[in-house]
């Protein structure tokens, strides 16, 4: 009898120390850990981050006679005929022309009709478009990405849709994202593409010291509310418009930083998340371009992350 619960026990001991290795030595991302929410984050992310279903009915804006503003934040700014702000969807593509989209997405940022568009003075024409959406109707797109309006811009010059979920930015005249002339094109299409960096490395900066950053150079975050054993999200539903989570990276496509807890976290909502040191990693929808570091210290729960994984600047 004694020998059975021995090794009974020897088993058990042996499970809990292979998860428990899974999520504290080095492991590759093929490692995927699925581990139960935590109580759903309700402070440090702020509301309204994404696009909701209380936006009323979604109709198509004619963009008629386009136009140009100087933003002094922004930059070049295309505009419709009735001066409100036109962006692009960083999940859309330009070649082909395509939107993605659809449903509640669309009620949310109406999309531009192309009817009686005209290219702003001092623009050029040629840049101008159309395609087809799913459902049949047209839209207009600029170098072939397509524009929208955002339904919580309620008057000719709001922006409020800037860098909403990280995803959605002003259009420029030539199509690229917003940015101001002495940005040094950050903002822009230019400015750091996937490839030119790492998936995640170590960027130097001036306040907060060496922190990592995704493969565009965007900072990124941790959440004090999550734990990292049991492995476990506190940002969920709203939060994630606010802090969209880093997506899986490959384990060679890094550079400086710790590998260990280098694990694919598959999140309750189906949603794949890389984490370090089994802390799951964030990006930022308030920082609009490398270099930002907007999240740091928000709510008192996110700050930036150091190369061995640890949170930079918070309180002891």
């Amino acid at each position: 009898m004694n020998t059975w619960r021995n090794a009974s026990l020897a088993v058990t001991a042996a499970a809990v120390l292979a998860l428990t290795t899974a999520c504290g030595q080095e492991q590759g991302t093929e490692t995927g850990l699925s581990v139960g929410a935590a109580k759903p984050a309700d402070a440090g992310y702020g509301a309204d981050g994404g696009y909701g279903t209380d936006t009323g009915a979604a109709v198509a804006k004619k963009a008629g006679q386009l136009a140009v503003w100087d933003s002094k934040e922004l930059g070049e700014v295309v505009t419709d005929s009735e001066g409100f702000t036109l962006y692009r969807f960083d999940k859309d593509t330009a070649e082909p022309p395509t939107s993605n989209c659809e449903g509640d997405c669309a009620t949310a940022w109406p999309v531009v009709s192309p009817d009686g568009a005209k290219a702003a003075p001092g623009t050029d024409p040629s840049l101008l478009g159309e395609i087809t959406r799913a459902d049949g109707t047209k839209q207009l797109t600029i170098a072939g990405w397509p524009m929208y309006r955002y339904a919580k811009d309620t008057s000719p010059g709001d922006a409020n849709g800037q860098g909403v979920g990280g995803t959605w930015f002003a259009s420029a005249p030539d199509g690229k994202k917003a940015a101001p002339a002495d940005a040094s094109g950050a903002g822009s299409d230019d400015e750091v593409t996937a490839g030119d960096l790492p998936g995640l490395s170590v960027r130097k900066d001036p306040k907060l010291g060496d922190i990592v950053v995704d493969s565009q150079g965007m900072t990124v975050y941790r959440f004090k509310k999550d734990t990292a054993w049991p492995m476990s999200t506190a940002c969920t539903g709203e939060c994630l418009d606010k802090w969209p989570v880093v997506e899986p990276v490959d384990k060679n496509d890094t550079e400086g930083i710790t590998k260990k807890g280098f694990v694919t976290f598959d999140r309750p909502d189906g949603i794949k998340q890389q984490t370090m040191d089994c802390w799951p990693l964030y990006t930022f929808s308030g920082d609009t371009k490398p270099g930002d570091t907007n999240g740091q210290g928000v709510g008192g729960t996110w700050y930036a992350v150091s190369p061995n994984a640890k949170l930079v600047g918070a309180p002891k």
